[in-house]
């Protein structure tokens, strides 16, 4: 018997789906900060990650963030020129660094803090509060299923 193959309604595929709107409010919240600040979206997401969890090695930045080492170094190179993360070594394991906002990473830090938050309150209002806590337990149930099948990530 010939096997008829499988066509992919994309439209209706949950992994695409989830992609593009990772996508459209990721570039939406970059507009916000990138022309004002100067900042990337993996500049911004290493800043939020260290302003969250420092120290954090660029490794653990990476893991935090769920994105690519060679992203991730690039753009904690680009904040370390600017002044905006510290490295700080390890006195125990000379060959460890950790990260940290500078000062001046800490004072951009709090003024995109309250963009990013506005954003994701207005983002949010398409749902009641119902909603938001649906949404909030499907996301975590979803993510805990796509690392149990191997997608690994923060």
């Amino acid at each position: 018997m010939k096997r008829v193959p499988q066509a992919l309604d994309l439209e209706n595929f949950l992994p695409y789906r989830l992609s593009i709107l990772a996508q459209v409010v990721s570039e939406a919240l970059h507009a916000l900060y990138a022309d004002r600040f100067g900042l990337t979206v993996t500049q911004w997401r290493v800043m939020a990650a260290l302003g969250r969890f420092a120290p954090l090695t660029a490794s653990e930045v990476g893991q935090r963030i769920v994105m690519d080492k060679v992203a991730v170094s690039r753009a904690v190179t680009a904040l370390l020129r600017r002044g905006l993360v510290e490295r700080v070594t390890d006195r125990a394991d000379r060959r460890r660094a950790s990260l940290r906002l500078s000062a001046r990473g800490k004072a951009l830090h709090a003024r995109i803090v309250p963009i990013a938050l506005d954003y994701e309150k207005r983002l949010v209002a398409a749902l009641d509060a119902g909603e938001r806590r649906r949404l909030d337990a499907l996301t975590d149930r979803l993510l805990d299923r796509a690392r149990a099948l191997g997608g690994g990530g923060a």
